[in-house]
């Protein structure tokens, strides 16, 4: 991305290894995440940096020292680097790792070929070579079905459970599937848009919510006999949603935050007599990976359905234009 709006697919060196924990993979699929379209929309700096941090792929090269992954695997990554041994790690929060970097910043995976920090704590290797239409699930696992998880857990949902999602994007949608997986028995949606609306009952929302800000509180709030949910997830990010989901939960209750933060001030006083309890960040995806796959390997799930546009490699900037412009959920990108 060479700028706000300017996105262009260039050559790049090939990557080598360079540390012995280092591990070069060739992309199967990868994708654009919504995250991306903070740059895109000049909210966040962007110059001249490479793009993408989901990626599933091949293993062509491995360190001398990577024990836990082989050359021919196929394996899932995780959105941030972690050795995956360190103290933090785990106690699986692996997104906070020692070692941790994001691989948006130090690798970008929008590419054909990618090279791996601390692989071992980074890349999970399938149970086989998958076939083709699980792809899409798997590259989901990398951030939006890892990360969707981790808000589900968070927030605590699970049996008897009301669990209220804010955002419908594909994180969104992606706690809408994690709650129902984890047992809650009622997942309301808070969606304007009938696709996605869509999407999320057949992930399994039970009730969509279309009002926003206090009215969105309002009705969760109706919904809930007054008492608001036992759970709730924020996946957009913006002052609006953080503010409905923390008014959105009741007292007592849990909220995950995941939607990467931009202007968001929280009142010290509504946090405090809101008396709930509060936990997000970037998602350990790594914690999750191992049974996502295994769910999606077993056709459990299938949170490939949130890819609603495909597009080779090279037409990359028309899957940003479709995302900016909401014609499209998530943009995947083949190669």
């Amino acid at each position: 991305m060479h700028a706000p709006g300017d996105v262009r697919v260039e050559e790049r060196d090939d990557p080598r290894i360079i540390d012995p924990t280092d591990a070069v993979i060739r992309l199967t699929a990868t994708c654009i995440c919504g995250s991306d379209l903070w740059p895109y929309r000049g909210i966040e700096p962007v110059d001249h940096a490479p793009m993408g941090h989901e990626y599933v792929g091949v293993v062509e090269e491995i360190g001398s020292e990577v024990r836990t992954i082989a050359v021919g695997d196929f394996v899932v990554g995780s959105f941030v680097i972690s050795d995956n041994t360190c103290e933090i790690c785990r106690s699986g929060f692996q997104s906070q790792c020692v070692h941790a970097q994001f691989v948006s910043q130090v690798v970008g995976t929008q590419a054909e070929r990618a090279r791996i920090p601390y692989a071992d704590g980074t890349l999970v290797a399938t149970p086989g070579q998958p076939d083709p239409e699980l792809v899409p699930s798997l590259l989901a696992a990398s951030d939006v079905l890892g990360t969707g998880w981790f808000a589900a857990v968070a927030a605590e949902a699970g049996p008897g459970k009301t669990v209220a999602v804010v955002g419908d994007g594909a994180v969104g949608l992606m706690a809408v599937l994690a709650a129902r997986q984890l047992g809650a028995e009622r997942v309301i949606a808070m969606s304007r848009h009938p696709d996605r609306q869509e999407l999320a009952r057949h992930y399994g929302a039970t009730d969509i919510v279309e009002e926003r800000g206090d009215k969105g509180v309002s009705r969760i709030k109706e919904l809930t006999g007054g008492l608001g949910a036992h759970s709730v997830v924020e996946a957009v990010g913006t002052q609006e949603s953080f503010m409905q989901a923390v008014g959105a939960t009741r007292g007592g209750g849990h909220l995950g935050y995941v939607g990467v933060n931009h202007g968001v001030s929280i009142p010290g006083d509504e946090l405090f007599f809101a008396g709930i309890h509060t936990l997000g960040g970037p998602a350990p995806v790594r914690r999750f990976l191992p049974d996502l796959i295994r769910l999606i390997w077993d056709r459990t799930i299938d949170p490939g359905r949130v890819f609603d546009l495909s597009l080779p490699l090279d037409q990359a900037a028309e899957g940003y234009r479709a995302m900016d412009e909401r014609r499209a959920v998530k943009v995947l990108l083949t190669l």
